[in-house]
């Protein structure tokens, strides 16, 4: 696992790759996204990053969350008239939004899906990214 100073040094060189500083801020609001991996929505990090920064408002918190969006750091998730959520893998992958519990599952799709998807475009198009949601409930299990 990376240490302390090398996910800094990562999270700097993006930052500084999009001509953005590295803040104290910037960092706590990716660490809290990446600690739980549970697709929080800005109120819910602004809740995390208060316990370990009390100072932090939420203006900030979205002022950051925008930041590093547009640095490619994080994705949003949109789900229809859901709060937006905020997902650190940037891997081509979907979304599983369980409709019992609320949570949002992560689903690998193999690369061939992808590529089929991007066929199915008409002439002349092409997509720069694939959203693809997927909502339901876990199936009961069987015996």
């Amino acid at each position: 696992m990376s240490t302390q100073s090398e996910k800094h040094a990562v999270l700097s060189e993006r930052l500084k790759s999009c001509d953005v500083r590295p803040t104290p801020q910037r960092e706590v609001v990716l660490k809290v996204i990446l600690e739980k991996r549970d697709h929080p929505t800005a109120d819910e990090i602004f809740a995390r990053v208060k316990a370990q920064m009390p100072t932090i408002s939420l203006a900030t918190v979205y002022n950051c969350l925008e930041t590093l969006v547009g640095c490619g750091i994080v994705r949003q998730v949109n789900l229809e008239r859901a709060p937006t959520r905020y997902c650190p893998n940037l891997h081509e992958h979907a979304h599983f939004h369980d409709e019992q519990s609320g949570k949002i599952h992560d689903v690998d799709l193999p690369a061939e899906i992808m590529t089929r998807l991007r066929e199915v475009l008409p002439p002349g198009f092409q997509a720069s990214s694939i959203e693809l949601n997927f909502r339901g409930s876990a199936k009961p299990a069987t015996s």
